[in-house]
């Protein structure tokens, strides 16, 4: 089958790959569609860092080359024989989180936080960016029928941003900024009006991005032509309660913290490529915190948690998809079209992949 195999920094080829046996427990799944993830950019741009290089992962054994992809949906086609809850012709999409299950973390219920954990398309396992994979059934969540496999795509970046705003200490009627305009703060953006929030301030500098902030409804901030602190505290009480930073860079990280008011939380969710420096004068002065927020909930009931309730709220119109997706290519056109483009600033958020 064709696959987009990643061999190293700026170096995926779609190629023809052996596509995993299906065990007892797995079920397989023609792919749909695939999105390209930031974390896939950044393993491409600045790779590896997640995944496994010179010492394979420990719970899937595998190095590089493996097959990126862990935002996918699709049709089971097969299923194994110890698989009960699965049924071929199901459409579904995928949870990629993948845990030991002996570590403290994973006795604990918190699974994401496992201390080997990993994802599909990251550790190993063959990944959503190809024409097949083969995942354990207890990691498939069932898609509602009045949701286009598409947009279900979308569930695992929005299950990233639901989960941020559930580790953060937004309550109902805070005000709270955004910076970073991606699939992940766009995200956050909309599951934070779906959690009370009252105002909503997006920073972005590039004008596409920060356009679709705009067409759902969210106060869109250029930084690079106002201070967002001065210009968000002129718009409420001295500032937000709550600020999501999902850019990834330092000057945003700062602005994040000074943008919120005394006693607030900055809320970290993005991926750094550099290490950030800060004035720690900013957080002891002010009593604010900083929250660190990893994937969203996983586990053997995986199925049960922030998945289902972005599933549920694409189901009933309450997260808007469409604008998130500016562009759809083939598997062939995946590192020209895709991993390219997201490289370089312009209009593109989230570019799903069809094998």
């Amino acid at each position: 089958m064709r696959a987009a195999v990643y061999h190293g920094q700026r170096d995926v080829r779609v190629e023809n790959v052996e596509p995993r046996s299906v065990g007892p427990n797995d079920v397989a799944i023609e792919v749909a569609y695939c999105g390209i993830c930031g974390s896939d950019v950044h393993e491409y741009a600045a790779g590896p860092i997640a995944i496994p290089d010179e010492n394979t992962h420990s719970l899937t054994d595998e190095t590089l080359p493996l097959t990126l992809g862990h935002e996918f949906s699709g049709t089971v086609s097969d299923a194994g024989e110890a698989v009960d809850d699965v049924t071929v012709g199901d459409r579904v999409t995928v949870n990629p989180a993948i845990w030991c299950g002996e570590c403290r973390f994973c006795q604990e219920g918190n699974y994401h936080r496992c201390v080997s954990g990993g994802s599909i398309g990251l550790a190993g396992w063959g990944g959503g960016l190809a024409e097949r994979a083969v995942v354990p059934a207890s990691q498939v969540v069932p898609v509602p029928d009045d949701v286009g496999l598409d947009y279900a795509t979308l569930t695992e970046p929005y299950a990233v941003a639901l989960h941020a705003v559930r580790r953060s200490s937004l309550q109902s009627g805070d005000d709270c900024a955004v910076f970073g305009a991606g699939p992940i703060g766009l995200g956050i953006a909309q599951t934070s009006r779906l959690a009370g929030a009252r105002r909503v301030y997006v920073s972005e500098p590039q004008d596409g991005r920060r356009a679709v902030a705009d067409e759902l409804g969210m106060r869109g901030i250029d930084p690079t032509d106002v201070d967002p602190v001065r210009w968000i505290s002129s718009r409420t009480n001295g500032g937000t309660d709550v600020a999501y930073e999902a850019a990834g860079v330092e000057p945003a990280l700062e602005t994040a913290i000074r943008t919120t008011i005394r006693g607030g939380e900055v809320l970290l969710v993005s991926v750094f490529e550099d290490e950030a420096t800060i004035q720690p004068n900013y957080l002891m002065m002010a009593e604010r915190s900083i929250v660190g927020s990893i994937a969203y909930r996983t586990g053997p009931r995986a199925a049960e948690y922030e998945f289902a309730a972005v599933l549920e709220a694409l189901s009933d119109d309450r997260l808007d998809p469409d604008p998130l997706v500016t562009k759809r290519i083939d598997l062939d056109d995946v590192v020209e079209d895709g991993f390219e483009a997201l490289t370089e600033p312009g209009e593109q958020v989230k570019i799903l992949v069809s094998p």
